[in-house]
């Protein structure tokens, strides 16, 4: 057995364990951190898929939300007739999340609840809504699912690594952004792959209904992209030698790495992803309450706590996302 397959082989391991601690089907143990059970992990077939131009961004500008109005109404006592108090008299807010995306959204292996970034984030809006950060239900959803999760009815909010485009704008609506990603490309520490010009002809897998999917076909047109149904399957398929490269946003590759150590991140960043909470179009008052929550969290140092304690190894920690407003 070859040095390469040995460590490769030893990794697939090390992601089986992953998939074991992070992406469990049962339900989560009764308490303050209620979930719905996850729908099965599945790796699809790595077929080479056909490629398809990034939709047009248009005269939009992607990042710009709709502006909080006055104070935020007093915890418990969301206005007569708005969505907040639709979802206050429901008794939870219901987010849309990830259950494998280290550090931003994964199931602790010891307690089987969900923690991360996004989840910390989630919390303070049910803080906001309930006067308690336990007031929300947490259901797991892929990334090809999250528009569908919104616009069914199934969640109120998605908080799920979400790029903000003028294409999901047509269809949903954001919040302002919460953190800022870039797109790169993991490969195997051996790889001969230096960048991204480099992926002529090799396949690169990224997740089903993501962005990373079509960047890779509009920046690489001689790649040869390869689906998986979630981020981490694409880790295993890389693992497994089934693809050549991973790639997705930065952040989420920076868990991968961390997760393995026989893999690396190519230095470059090809796209900008800024991430947003999503809701349903026509839930503008949610989106408006959302975006006073997330100014109060940026203004009072919540967002930099959040962030130095799930992703301090990302380096030094930035400022929040400064929020850009359309109206």
């Amino acid at each position: 057995m070859s040095k390469r397959t040995s460590v490769r082989a030893a990794a697939a391991v090390l992601a089986a364990l992953v998939l074991a601690g992070c992406g469990g089907t049962e339900p989560l143990p009764s308490g303050p951190d209620p979930a719905e059970p996850a729908r099965p992990v599945g790796v699809q077939d790595p077929a080479v898929l056909p490629t398809s131009p990034v939709a047009p961004a248009g005269s939009c500008d992607p990042r710009a939300s709709f502006r909080p109005t006055g104070a935020l109404p007093p915890a418990g006592r969301m206005p007569s007739g708005s969505t907040m108090a639709r979802i206050q008299r429901a008794g939870r807010l219901v987010v849309g999340v990830d259950q494998n995306n280290y550090r931003f959204g994964y199931r602790d292996s010891k307690t089987g609840n969900l923690v991360g970034f996004e989840i910390d984030l989630a919390r303070e809006l049910a803080r906001a809504i309930f006067g308690s950060p336990d007031k929300v239900l947490f259901r797991t959803i892929t990334t090809a699912d999250r528009e569908a999760a919104i616009q069914e009815g199934r969640v109120d909010i998605v908080i799920r690594s979400m790029t903000m485009n003028c294409d999901r704008w047509e269809r949903i609506a954001f919040s302002t952004e919460y953190f800022s990603a870039g797109q790169a490309i993991l490969v195997a520490g051996d790889s001969p792959i230096n960048g991204i010009e480099d992926l002529a002809g090799k396949k690169v897998c990224a997740a089903t209904g993501s962005t990373s999917i079509r960047n890779i076909a509009a920046k690489a047109p001689d790649a040869l992209p390869v689906s998986a149904s979630d981020a981490l399957d694409c880790l295993v398929l890389l693992q497994q030698l089934q693809v050549e490269a991973v790639s997705t946003d930065d952040a989420i590759l920076a868990g991968f790495a961390e997760q393995d150590k026989g893999t690396k991140i190519l230095p470059e960043r090809f796209t900008e992803e800024p991430y947003g909470m999503a809701m349903k179009q026509g839930a503008t008052d949610l989106v408006r309450f959302v975006n006073g929550v997330l100014d109060q969290l940026r203004s009072n140092g919540t967002w930099t706590r959040v962030y130095e304690t799930w992703l301090s190894s990302l380096g030094d920690t930035p400022p929040p996302p400064a929020p850009r407003y359309r109206d």
